[in-house]
């Protein structure tokens, strides 16, 4: 398909932040192989025994969590709900819900039919005020058992807030009109979908795993893009006022080095939170280049990447709400 470009106008873009002093994590009580996810997602692996890959997961996931609470960033816990429902990607919470910083909590349809039932927005709602944060309004893009139209959250949107522009991948995640709406709803100045591919010739199924924005800088895979004039223009878009890092197919798919977020603590320091197998597959000189903008803040999530399919960035959903 041909590259979209839809310009808004957006008179807070000065305002706009970037890095959020927040996140929410969902602790893996239930994670596994999901066959459902499985149909798109090529970097899911089965491993053999179910019961081990589920108590490594929680090792993981809490080492994880320590790990980001230690660089002074507030980490949200979500626990597991009190319902019969098996939810093996919970731990992947950003696909369902963003935050806004007018206070906008949005809620996202969903691909898979065992995913639908991670949306717990009473459960979130009554974690983050809890916490002290301000949460005004509840939008739903879609109907909550929306089938086609899907569109998953930042795993499908990649966002640059301070630039006021959205990038994504088109795929079965990622549906035109859902895209359309929602970056016509929010005003983004440019917004870009694109087609993309793997080695295996499908869609990347989350633009996350391609690409991430942080400030200042932008990871990008160059070669997942089908048409080059469509990855000229989004390069041309992020280079405005971000120094771009390509990585290579074999970086994105091996190692999740586009599966990374860029945050800041209460002190303003900045930190980019990665995989290990990430930080194993950057180049010294891009890790040189990372450097520039932020401690990298490595964490070893071996089971979870193989298992789930995401890495570092989908465990962790930004927070920008304000604080009480």
């Amino acid at each position: 398909m041909s590259l979209m470009k839809e310009i808004k106008l957006n008179q807070n873009t000065g305002k706009a932040v970037q890095l959020a002093q927040a996140v929410v994590m969902v602790r893996p009580v239930d994670f596994g192989f999901n066959e459902e996810t499985a149909l798109d997602n090529e970097f899911q692996q089965k491993l053999d025994d179910s019961a081990k890959v589920t108590e490594q997961a929680l090792v993981e996931f809490e080492r994880m969590v320590n790990r980001i609470k230690a660089a002074g960033i507030d980490v949200l816990v979500l626990e597991k709900a009190d319902s019969d429902y098996v939810t093996p990607d919970a731990v992947f919470p950003n696909n369902w819900f963003s935050t806004s910083q007018d206070g906008t909590l949005t809620i996202y349809p969903m691909f898979a039919e065992n995913r639908r039932q991670e949306r717990r927005i009473d459960d979130l709602t009554a974690l983050l005020k809890r916490e002290g944060y301000q949460v005004g309004s509840v939008e739903q893009l879609a109907d909550m058992n929306e089938k086609l139209e899907i569109l998953e959250g930042t795993g499908a949107l990649v966002i640059d807030h301070k630039n006021s522009a959205l990038y994504a991948s088109q795929s079965e995640r990622c549906h035109e009109a859902q895209f359309k709406r929602f970056a016509e709803k929010k005003g983004y100045q440019a917004s870009y979908l694109f087609d993309t591919a793997s080695d295996n010739g499908k869609s990347i199924y989350h633009t996350n795993v391609m690409m991430s924005v942080g400030e200042g800088f932008a990871v990008i895979c160059a070669d997942c893009f089908v048409d080059a004039k469509e990855y000229a223009e989004v390069k041309a878009s992020l280079s405005l006022a971000n120094e771009v890092i390509e990585i290579s197919k074999e970086q994105m798919e091996k190692h999740f080095c586009g599966n990374i977020l860029h945050v800041k603590n209460t002190d303003q320091d900045a930190f980019i939170i990665m995989s290990k197998s990430a930080f194993n597959g950057f180049t010294q000189a891009q890790k040189q280049q990372l450097e520039q903008y932020g401690q990298l803040l490595v964490n070893d999530i071996d089971t979870i990447e193989a298992v789930g399919g995401g890495s570092a960035r989908c465990m962790v959903a930004e927070v920008f709400f304000d604080k009480a």
